[in-house]
C-alpha cells in the first residue's frame, strides 16, 4: 500500500491527470522546494499527500552521517567548549568565528560563568592559551544583555589595566572584534590627550588603558569611574609590582563599589595572591590551570641553550635565525638594553629585514612597527621586554634571547611569544659560560629542560639557504625568465647545467662565505673534532697523551678547548666506545688527507679515530660543558 506521504496511512485514490507535463514539474519543484526550506528551518514537513524525492532523502540521510562522523572527530576539550553550553549571544558567536575561533579554550571553559555571574576570579594560564577572550566574551555579553544605556558621556563600566602600550592596544581590539554597539576607548601614554577626552564626552561602556595615563584623567577630573562594575588587571603580577602599585591604588583603593575584580596572568608567584586580598572579596575564585605541575611554560614550546661569547653573539644569531626560521618565517628576538636592540636590528649577520622596538621609539612609531610585523612587511622583530607581555603575533616560528633573564617570569613570557593557539614554536637562549647557573635556575623555576645544541653548521646553513633559494625561484615570473633565458644558456656551456645552477642559488641565498665555527663555544676559526676511543680515559691526561701521539707536541698550541661527552659511551654491535670533543684551529694542518683518520695509541689495547664533528646536535644535550675546559 502506497500512502503518499499521509501521516495517518490512509490510501489517496488516484486521479486522472489533467495538467501538462509542464505543470506537474513545476508542481514537484515547488513542493520539493517547501521540504528543503522546511529542513533548513529545522522544522517536521507539513502534513501533506507529498512524494519525498529519493533524492532529498538520500541528501538527508548523508547529512546525518557527517553529522555522525563530525560529532566523533569532536575532542573532547571541542565538546566542552562549545558555544552552545556558554550563554553567548549569535552574533557574538558569528564574531569569533571570523577570528577563527570556533569553540571556547580551556581557560575560557573555566572562567566565563564566574566572570558571567559577577565573581572576583583571580586566574593564571599559560602563554597563548586564550586568557584575554576569558575575559573579554563574559564582560561583552554581560553588558549587551543588560540593554547599554547610549546616553552621551556616560561613564565606563569595565576597566581594564594593561602593563604596556602594545597590549593595551591589543586589548582594546579584541573586544572590538567581538562586541557590538559597545562604546570602547583605549588610554595610553604616549598619544594625545585630545581624542581621549573627545572618548570621554561621546561616552564610554569598555575603557582599556595604562595605569599611567588612566591616572592622570582621574587626577584631571576627566574621568569618572562612579558607574565603575567590573575591573580587569591583565598580567597582574607586574601590575601589582613596585612599578605600577602606586598607579593602581587610585583605581583599586575607592570609595566606588565595584562589582568584580578580575585578575590575570601566566604568571602568579605566591606574593600575588596577598597582595590581591585586600582588593578583592573573600570568596573570590582561584583558577590555576598550572597549578603545582613542573612546567610552568607553555608546553606547545621547545627550548634550546646555546653557548656563546658576547663578542659572537650578532653574527651567531643571524646564522640561528637563518637554520630555524628561514627567510620568510618571524622571529622576535629579545635583548637587555635598548642599545642593544637598536644594534642588532642594524647588524649585518641578519639577512632578513629587521626592526626594532623598545621605550625610547616613539609611540606612532612603534605602532607601525608592530603593525607591520604582523602584517609580514619585515620578519625579525628585536626587541626589550616591550613585547614580552601579552602580544599576539601570529605565526612567530622563532623566539631568540640573548642572554638568560634576570627573572623567571620574564622568559616564561618571552618563550610564550610563540607556540600560540595549538601551534608549536621554538625559544633560544643565548648564554656565556659565567652565565651557566642562571640557566639552570630558570630550568629548575620554569620547569622546563633546556636543550643545549651546538651554532648553526655550514651544512645547516646551506640545507636551510638552498631551501629559500628554491621558493624564491618558484616566485620568479616566468615573463622575467625569458629574458636571462640566453645567459643561462650560456652559463651552462661555460660550467655545466649543475654548477652553474649550484652557483646561482649560493648566490641568492648570500651563503657564498660561510664561516666555521666551533661547536663547544660558537667561536669563529676553530673546527671540532670528535676523538673516538676504545679504552674509557679518566681524565683528561689520556686524551691529551693520545692526541699528541697522532698530531705531534705542536697540536697543543692549536687546541683552544676539550670536553667529555657526558655519559661518553657509544655502544656498537661488538664494542662499546668512549667520546671526547676536540675544539681545534682550523689554522693548523692536520697530518691526514681526509678529515677522519685511525689510529693504534700509546697502550696496545687502545684504538680509535679523530673525525672533523659536522654536527653533535643529536646528542648534545648529553653533553657536560663544565668538564675539560683548558
Amino acid at each position: 500500500m502506497v500512502t503518499n506521504g499521509n501521516s495517518n496511512g490512509i490510501e489517496t485514490p488516484k486521479k486522472k491527470k489533467k495538467k501538462s507535463e509542464g505543470d506537474t514539474e513545476k508542481k514537484k519543484k515547488k513542493q520539493n522546494k517547501e521540504i528543503l526550506e522546511a529542513a533548513t528551518n529545522g522544522h517536521s514537513t507539513p502534513n501533506t499527500s507529498v512524494q519525498t524525492p529519493i533524492q532529498i532523502s538520500s541528501t538527508s540521510n548523508g547529512d546525518a552521517t557527517s553529522d555522525r562522523d563530525k560529532e566523533k572527530e569532536e575532542t573532547a576539550e571541542q565538546r566542552e567548549g562549545a558555544f552552545s553550553n556558554f550563554r553567548i549571544s549569535p552574533v557574538t558567536i558569528s564574531k569569533l568565528k571570523a577570528r577563527g575561533v570556533s569553540y571556547l579554550f580551556d581557560i575560557q571553559v573555566k572562567t566565563f560563568n564566574p566572570v558571567y555571574d559577577e565573581e572576583d576570579v583571580i586566574a593564571q594560564a599559560r602563554t597563548g592559551t586564550g586568557k584575554t577572550f576569558s575575559f573579554a566574551i563574559p564582560l561583552v555579553e554581560k553588558l549587551q544583555n543588560d540593554s547599554l544605556e547610549l546616553t552621551r558621556g556616560r561613564a565606563p563600566k569595565v576597566l581594564v589595566l594593561a602593563p604596556t602600550r602594545e597590549l593595551a592596544i591589543q586589548v582594546a581590539k579584541d573586544f572590538k572584534d567581538i562586541s557590538k554597539r559597545v562604546a570602547i576607548a583605549c588610554f595610553y601614554g604616549g598619544s594625545s590627550y585630545n581624542p581621549q577626552i573627545d572618548a570621554i564626552r561621546n561616552g564610554i561602556d569598555i575603557l582599556v588603558g595604562t595605569p599611567g595615563r588612566v591616572k592622570d584623567h582621574i587626577q584631571n577630573h576627566k574621568l569618572d569611574l562612579t558607574k565603575l562594575k567590573h575591573v580587569v588587571l591583565d598580567e597582574v603580577d607586574q601590575m601589582l609590582d613596585m612599578g605600577f602599585a602606586e598607579q593602581n591604588e587610585c583605581v583599586l583603593v575607592c570609595e566606588i563599589k565595584i562589582d568584580e575584580t578580575l585578575l590575570f596572568s601566566a604568571t602568579c608567584p605566591p606574593w600575588v595572591y596577598e597582595v590581591a586580598k585586600k582588593y578583592m572579596r573573600p570568596g573570590c575564585k582561584h583558577i590555576d590551570l598550572i597549578g603545582k605541575k613542573t612546567q610552568k611554560a607553555a608546553t606547545t614550546v621547545e627550548h634550546l641553550a646555546i653557548a656563546c661569547h658576547w663578542s659572537q653573539r650578532a653574527a651567531v644569531i643571524g646564522d640561528v635565525i637563518q637554520v630555524y626560521s628561514g627567510s620568510h618565517g618571524r622571529t622576535i628576538v629579545f635583548c637587555e638594553t635598548k642599545k642593544e636592540a637598536n644594534e642588532l636590528s642594524l647588524n649585518a649577520s641578519i639577512k632578513q629585514s629587521a626592526q626594532s622596538l623598545h621605550g625610547d621609539i616613539p609611540q606612532k612609531q612603534r605602532e607601525l612597527t608592530l603593525k607591520g610585523f604582523r602584517n609580514g612587511s619585515f620578519e625579525v622583530l628585536v626587541a626589550t621586554n616591550v613585547a614580552a607581555r601579552g602580544l599576539d603575533i601570529p605565526e612567530v616560528d622563532l623566539v631568540v634571547q640573548s642572554a638568560p633573564p634576570k627573572d623567571v617570569e620574564s622568559y616564561i613570557h618571552r618563550s610564550g611569544r610563540t607556540g600560540r593557539a595549538g601551534r608549536t614554536g621554538v625559544c633560544i637562549c643565548f648564554y656565556q659560560r659565567k652565565e651557566e647557573d642562571q640557566l639552570r635556575y630558570v630550568e629548575n623555576k620554569a620547569g622546563i629542560t633546556f636543550r643545549r645544541v651546538g651554532v648553526p653548521t655550514a651544512n645547516d646553513i646551506i640545507k636551510s639557504s638552498s631551501k629559500d633559494a628554491v621558493r624564491f625561484l618558484d616566485s620568479v615570473p616566468v615573463t622575467a625568465i625569458g629574458y636571462f633565458r640566453e645567459s643561462a644558456e650560456k652559463l651552462i656551456e661555460e660550467r655545466g647545467a649543475v654548477e652553474a645552477l649550484a652557483a646561482a642559488l649560493a648566490h641568492i641565498s648570500g651563503a657564498t662565505n660561510l664561516e666555521q665555527r666551533s661547536l663547544l663555544n660558537s667561536d669563529a676559526g676553530y673546527i671540532t673534532m670528535q676523538l673516538v676511543c676504545s679504552q674509557e680515559m679518566h681524565n683528561m691526561g689520556y686524551a691529551w697523551k693520545t692526541i699528541k701521539e697522532q698530531l705531534g707536541e705542536k697540536i697543543e698550541n692549536n687546541i683552544y678547548r676539550m670536553t667529555f661527552l657526558k655519559g661518553k659511551t657509544v655502544c656498537t654491535n661488538t664494542n662499546l666506545f668512549y667520546l671526547i670533543l676536540v675544539c681545534i684551529e682550523k689554522m693548523c694542518t692536520l697530518p691526514m688527507s681526509s678529515s677522519s683518520f685511525s689510529f693504534d695509541g700509546w697502550n696496545r689495547w687502545l684504538a680509535g679515530s679523530l673525525s672533523v664533528c659536522l654536527s653533535v646536535r643529536p646528542s648534545y644535550k648529553d653533553i657536560n660543558l663544565t668538564i675539560g675546559c683548558c
